[in-house]
């Protein structure tokens, strides 16, 4: 993924690129609930955590805002690119990358310690989901919001259909982790229900849950490349349907956004 802040209907002053069109929905979402963070608090700047934030895709945007940010990440090669993105985007002062992962989240920063946790990309990857979601609500202080971004079933299966592999489809429907055969790359998906369910359990409200890449993986690049107006009319579908639940079954990934209870 690129820099997503681009990605902002309200702040794109050109074309959409492919990339942004896959985290305006996100970006979005996320950037009033810094500011609704921020009115709270009554705090300019803000500490958020970026757990598996890699190379800063959202932390840079969210240091461009004015924020602290802390990245951990597991791969030391991720974290060297934060470092030069930030420099880059000089913001070097509010980014600091931290090696780790979500399982020893506490070895390597403190509990309650941030306004806002990003968890994007890595309930996929780790071996128990529930403790990882645990551990980014207990990185957050009293009222913090957590960001919750993992791959979606129903969009696999709609790929793997459309692709052709009908097999593939329907046993990505019947396996537990939602995985299409032994070749596919990621490891489980979810449904809205499970990541809401894990969040709740967790320990947070939820407040919004958002469809992503409803459609940005399906149409195909040329058209949105070539077509007048294109790009700016798929960014507009997705996020309407993003919220609507009928669409957000078969997106390619779901977010969810949770407030941490009193």
């Amino acid at each position: 993924m690129s820099d997503p802040s681009p990605a902002s209907g309200r702040e794109a002053t050109s074309r959409p690129s492919r990339a942004s069109l896959r985290t305006a929905v996100v970006w979005d979402v996320l950037k009033d609930a810094l500011e609704r963070r921020v009115k709270a608090t009554g705090k300019d700047s803000l500490d958020v955590l970026d757990t598996g934030g890699g190379s800063g895709n959202f932390a840079v945007p969210v240091a461009r805002l004015g924020h602290r940010v802390t990245v951990v990440d597991p791969s030391p090669n991720a974290l060297f690119a934060l470092e030069r993105r930030a420099a880059e985007a000089g913001v070097a002062d509010r980014v600091r990358g931290v090696q780790g992962d979500i399982r020893g989240l506490f070895d390597v920063v403190e509990r309650e310690g941030f306004d806002s946790v990003l968890c994007h990309g890595v309930l996929e990857y780790v071996d128990d989901p529930a403790e990882g979601v645990r551990n980014a609500t207990a990185a957050l202080r009293q009222g913090g919001s957590l960001s919750l971004l993992a791959a979606g079933l129903g969009g696999a299966v709609l790929a793997r259909a459309l692709a052709g592999h009908f097999t593939e489809a329907r046993h990505a429907l019947g396996d537990p982790d939602g995985r299409w055969g032994e070749g596919d790359p990621v490891p489980r998906r979810f449904t809205a229900e499970q990541l809401t369910g894990l969040a709740t359990d967790a320990g947070l409200d939820v407040g919004a849950v958002h469809g992503v890449r409803v459609f940005a993986d399906l149409v195909p690049g040329v058209l949105v490349d070539t077509e007048p107006g294109a790009a700016e009319a798929l960014l507009r579908l997705e996020a309407v349907a993003a919220e609507l639940p009928s669409f957000q079954a078969i997106a390619t990934q779901l977010h969810v956004l949770g407030e941490k209870r009193g």
